[in-house]
């Protein structure tokens, strides 16, 4: 078993929204009970391939677990700490003298969120946001990191008005004073816009009409594809539609050279009773759909070619997040390491690609201690390890794991599906 690999590594660190390759990274909350170490969570990146993160704060011991790995990273400034940066230069200074010139080059720090929604979720703050950008970029600057590390702030698709057809979107008109300048920034900067993307929002509004498959990525026939009438662009998927959004939103403000970085997507696996949505299945659908989307690099219809990479929202179930069921159930994984679910990537390449059956299977069962120094042996029993926390029923499918070349006599082999 190869594990799931999430990542296509980019050139560089900067090709997120560009004709090269496209990636898909995970975001990574901490409102867990049981919170893995930093050294328990790289631990589970690296044996997932997952080459790209974004950090929800600049925590140091989670920074230095990551040193050393080559993973990159978004570090965040936190909502409550987006006003004293955004009030000091002096302070801005200090904050990347902390959280970002202390760690690198050994960890791959690429880019730093500020905020996260601030225009939407902290509108108090929005008059600081752009002087916030400036003064941490400024000190980026000062050290010689400008290049490396790009800074810009994560929006919710709700600052997006009238989004179908994506022609006709336009942003909150509200927010002008603000997004005009940040706009500037991010193109004179070379950054890009972050920007949050849920379908599974989109689908649940009150008075929507979308379509589950729609939301979903699933093919439609091409008499159900939403048609925008002023540009005859087919779109097949709401993820593309509210992108294009951003991308026309843009345009109507003069600007038409930023790339677009989407910094969360996802579908909840679990919901109360008004989320009958919130389900396994749907959210194994998405979320395997998106990553095949986004990494055949076709780009939108109205930018194709151009990457549009995507973080997965996200690592762990968080089951202290307050809120309905959902808002505890985005994760690919449980606190332990076990998936919530396996995605299914037929034909997709090394991208979470171990499920060739439509059944959820996972190394689960420890047959034997082993004492070896065979790196892919210590992965499988870390793993081993930490499925067998779980209780669940077991079927007994046998897989003899090739290419573990040992003297062992027994080799770990046997997989279990999830009931």
């Amino acid at each position: 078993m190869d594990g799931f690999s999430v990542l296509k590594p980019p050139e560089s660190n900067f090709s997120c929204c560009t004709k090269q390759d496209a990636f898909i990274g995970v975001n990574i909350g901490t409102a867990v009970t049981n919170m893995p170490s930093p050294t328990e969570v790289v631990a589970l990146l690296k044996t997932q391939g997952i080459q790209h993160v974004r950090l929800y704060d600049a925590d140091r011991a989670m920074l230095r677990a990551l040193a050393n790995t080559g993973i990159r990273v978004i570090v965040s400034v936190p909502n409550d700490q987006l006003l004293g940066i955004g009030q000091s230069n002096a302070t801005a200074a200090k904050w990347v003298e902390r959280n970002v010139i202390d760690h690198v080059p050994s960890t791959n720090i690429t880019a730093i969120a500020v905020g996260s929604e601030v225009l939407t979720s902290l509108p108090n703050a929005a008059p600081v946001l752009v002087s916030a950008l400036k003064f941490l970029q400024a000190a980026l600057v000062a050290a010689n990191l400008d290049q490396q590390i790009k800074v810009s702030t994560p929006h919710s698709s709700f600052i997006i008005l009238d989004s179908f057809p994506p022609s006709q979107a336009f942003f909150n008109k509200t927010w002008d004073p603000v997004m005009v300048p940040l706009l500037n920034f991010l193109q004179s900067t070379g950054s890009y816009l972050m920007l949050n993307v849920y379908p599974y929002y989109d689908f649940m509004q009150p008075n929507a009409v979308i379509p589950l498959d729609y939301a979903l990525f699933r093919p439609l026939p091409p008499n159900k594809e939403a048609i925008d009438s002023n540009t005859m662009l087919h779109y097949t998927n709401v993820f593309d539609a509210v992108v294009d959004a951003a991308y026309f939103a843009m345009s109507y403000l003069n600007f038409t050279n930023i790339p677009i970085l989407v910094t969360e997507s996802g579908w909840p696996s679990k919901g109360d009773s008004s989320e009958p949505d919130a389900t396994i299945d749907n959210a194994n659908t998405y979320n395997s759909n998106l990553i095949r989307h986004v990494l055949n690099n076709s780009g939108t219809p109205k930018k194709p070619g151009i990457s549009v990479s995507t973080y997965i929202y996200e690592l762990y179930n968080e089951d202290l997040r307050t809120g309905p069921v959902s808002e505890n159930n985005w994760g690919l994984f449980y606190a332990n390491g076990a998936p919530v679910y396996t995605l299914h990537l037929t034909n997709a390449g090394t991208v979470f690609a171990n499920d060739t059956t439509n059944q959820t299977f996972c190394v689960a069962k420890r047959v034997a201690s082993v004492t070896t120094t065979n790196p892919k042996v210590l992965v499988l029993a870390s793993l081993v390890e930490k499925l067998l926390e779980v209780e669940r029923k077991v079927t007994v499918p046998a897989y003899f794991l090739e290419g573990i070349n040992s003297s062992l006599d027994i080799v770990l082999f046997v997989a279990f599906s999830f009931a």
